[in-house]
C-alpha cells in the first residue's frame, strides 16, 4: 500500500502544477516547447508541466494616459496638450508575437502622434474643432497598431495648457467681440425705436385726438407714481393759444388799399384829383 503514496503526490503535483483557470475576460497563449499551438480560456485549462507555459492576455478595454506633450502649432503657438486613449486587444497571438509590450508600444504611439498631429493644425481648430483632432489622432492610432492586434477605440484631448500672453490676448479678442455685438444690438434698437416713433407721429398727424388720448395716459402715469403731488389738468386748446398766432385772412394784403391806391397806416389820404374847368362858352 505504502508503494503507491508516490504515485499519488506525483499525480497531485501534476494536478496543482497543470491546472490553470481563467477569467472571463482572459485568454491564454499556450507555448509548447516555444512554438504557439493555440489560444485557451476561459475557464479551467490543462497545461503539460515543464513543457508548456502560457501568457495571459487581458481583452478587456484599456485606459492609457497619455501625459502632457509639448506641441507647436501650426501658427507657431506654444501649448501642453494631453489626452486618453481606450483600446483593448483583440487578437492575443499577435499581440504576444509581434511585439514586446503592448501596453508600453501603444503608449510611445500616442504620444508621437498626438504630438505630430496637434502640430499640423492651428490652435483655433484645436480649441473649435476638437473632435475632428479626436478622429485623426484615433485613425492614425488604429492603422499602426492594427498589425499588433489592438483596436483603438477612442482618443479625447482632455486638457490644452496655453500660455499667459495667449490667455490675455484671446480674452481681449472675446470682450471685443461683445463690445462689437452690443453696439450693434443698441444700434438696431435706436433703429427700431426711431422707425416707431414716426410712425407714431405720422399716425399723430393724421389723428390729433390721439395725442390728446396719450396726454391723458401720461397725466394717469403721473398720478399713480406721485402720491405728494397735485396734478392740475390744463386743456390742449388752451395751450396752443400762447404758442400759435392766428392766420391773417386768406386773400388779404396787410397794405389796405383804397381805391386802388396802396397806403399805410399813418398816411394821410391822398387828395382827389380836381377835374378840368368846364368851357364856359355859350
Amino acid at each position: 500500500m505504502f508503494g503507491f503514496i508516490p504515485l499519488v503526490l506525483l499525480v497531485v503535483f501534476f494536478l496543482i502544477t497543470s491546472l490553470r483557470v481563467l477569467n472571463e475576460y482572459e485568454r491564454g497563449v499556450i507555448f509548447r516547447l516555444g512554438r504557439v499551438i493555440q489560444i485557451k480560456g476561459p475557464g479551467l485549462i490543462i497545461l503539460l508541466p515543464i513543457i508548456d507555459r502560457m501568457t495571459k492576455v487581458s481583452l478587456r478595454t484599456f485606459a492609457m494616459d497619455v501625459p502632457n506633450q509639448d506641441v507647436i502649432t501650426r501658427d507657431n503657438v506654444s501649448i501642453k496638450v494631453n489626452a486618453v486613449v481606450y483600446f483593448r486587444v483583440v487578437d492575443p497571438i499577435k499581440a504576444i508575437l509581434e511585439v514586446e509590450d503592448y501596453m508600453y508600444a501603444t503608449s510611445q504611439i500616442s504620444q508621437t502622434t498626438l504630438r505630430s498631429v496637434c502640430g499640423g493644425v492651428e490652435l483655433d481648430e484645436i480649441l473649435a474643432h476638437r473632435d475632428k483632432v479626436n478622429e485623426q489622432v484615433q485613425t492614425i492610432l488604429d492603422q499602426h497598431a492594427g498589425p499588433w492586434g489592438i483596436k483603438v477605440a477612442n482618443v479625447e484631448l482632455k486638457y490644452i495648457d496655453l500660455p499667459q500672453e495667449m490667455q490675455r490676448a484671446m480674452a481681449k479678442q472675446a470682450e471685443a467681440e461683445r463690445e462689437r455685438r452690443a453696439k450693434v444690438i443698441n444700434s438696431e434698437g435706436e433703429y427700431q425705436a426711431a422707425t416707431k416713433l414716426a410712425d407714431a407721429a405720422e399716425i399723430i398727424g393724421r389723428h390729433p385726438e390721439a395725442l390728446q388720448l396719450r396726454y391723458l395716459q401720461t397725466m394717469r402715469e403721473m398720478a399713480a407714481e406721485s402720491q405728494a403731488s397735485s396734478i392740475i389738468p390744463i386743456p390742449l386748446d388752451f395751450i396752443r393759444s400762447f404758442f400759435h398766432v392766428p392766420p391773417t385772412a386768406a386773400g388779404r394784403n396787410p397794405l389796405a388799399r383804397e381805391g386802388g391806391v396802396a397806403r399805410t397806416e399813418g398816411d394821410a389820404p391822398a387828395a382827389p384829383q380836381a377835374s378840368a374847368p368846364a368851357d364856359e362858352t355859350a
